[in-house]
């Protein structure tokens, strides 16, 4: 699971040691409200971006000179 960090270089320990700054600076009662709020961002960014995908892209084509 750690491994899914390798892009940020970050180890073990520094996993923790920022863990631990977010729960002093936040406090135990508001992790989970502040975890909730941030999966349910998360959510609808998804849901934007695959909504975007998949909307097709018009085509515009060109005027034929004999229809006029």
């Amino acid at each position: 699971m750690l491994s899914n960090f390798a892009i940020f270089n970050l180890g073990t320990t520094e996993l923790l040691i920022i863990l631990v700054i977010i729960l002093l600076l936040f406090g135990g009662k508001k992790l989970p409200e502040l975890s909730r709020s941030i999966g349910e961002s998360l959510k609808e960014i998804r849901k934007g971006v695959s909504d975007e995908d998949e909307k097709p892209k018009a085509k515009k084509q060109p005027k034929n000179k004999s229809d006029s």
